[in-house]
């Protein structure tokens, strides 16, 4: 019997993320993860149009999303077409807080992200941004605390996210393996973290990582040397952040 129409059109957008070359035995764990989604940081060429982005990521998988509002710049345009109320056939819904061009203070920021609709399940944080922590208690549960790359000063060990942790004890966990990568090739990080974590862990990021690492479409060689760690990961949605 052959599948239904929306699962093959999934699995084939998804082969297209998992780059060719150097397949392991394990291609496919992350085609076949039924909680995949995408980043609409991934699709730079519709930034800012937040209709075609929410349309593109459906496409990829109804399963989950994340709405990337990476510069300070987008957040107002996002913040916006959420609040219209739209039609958003997923099952989770995460929003990247900005990472850059912010001109505001943590604080009015953190105003700004507690103000976005229930809708959005889980607001990720980047750890080396923050410089009042605390004021990102107003998001509650919804704050997402995510680890950082080689390139980072903060929030890339157990040690560094547990003290974030303590000022924000509600806060979830977004393992991003790409970035354990960047730290230590054999990912015994990514256990580490996930031993300190895994009971916080909302979502897990996944690509390849450049040497200067930006995130890139999933080399099969990484699928394979990530698998471990992910297989730990399965029952959260898992978000492709490269196409």
């Amino acid at each position: 019997m052959p599948e239904p129409s929306g699962v093959t059109r999934r699995v084939s957008v998804m082969s297209l993320l998992v780059a060719p070359h150097a397949m392991p035995s394990s291609r496919g764990l992350v085609a076949n993860h039924l909680r995949a989604g995408l980043s609409t940081g991934a699709l730079a060429d519709l930034r800012d149009d937040w209709e075609a982005l929410v349309d593109a990521a459906r496409d990829f998988s109804g399963a989950a999303v994340e709405l990337a509002a990476l510069s300070g710049h987008e957040l107002p345009g996002l913040a916006a077409f959420l609040d219209e109320d739209p039609w958003l056939p997923f099952r989770f819904v995460s929003v990247h807080a900005p990472t850059k061009h912010v001109d505001t203070g943590d604080r009015a920021l953190a105003r700004e992200l507690a103000a976005l609709p229930p809708v959005v399940d889980a607001i990720v944080l980047h750890p080396d941004t923050l410089r009042e922590p605390e004021a990102f208690r107003a998001l509650g549960r919804r704050a997402v605390v995510e680890n950082m790359d080689a390139r980072k000063d903060a929030g890339t060990t157990v040690a560094e996210l547990e003290a974030l942790f303590e000022l924000l004890p509600e806060a979830g966990f977004c393992l991003d393996v790409a970035h354990v990568w960047s730290l230590d090739p054999t990912m015994a990080l990514g256990h580490e973290l996930l031993d300190a974590f895994r009971l916080r862990l909302t979502h897990v990021h996944v690509s390849s990582l450049t040497p200067a690492c930006e995130h890139v479409p999933l080399l099969g060689a990484h699928e394979a040397l990530f698998a471990e760690v992910l297989e730990r990961c399965v029952d959260v949605p898992w978000i492709l952040e490269a196409a």
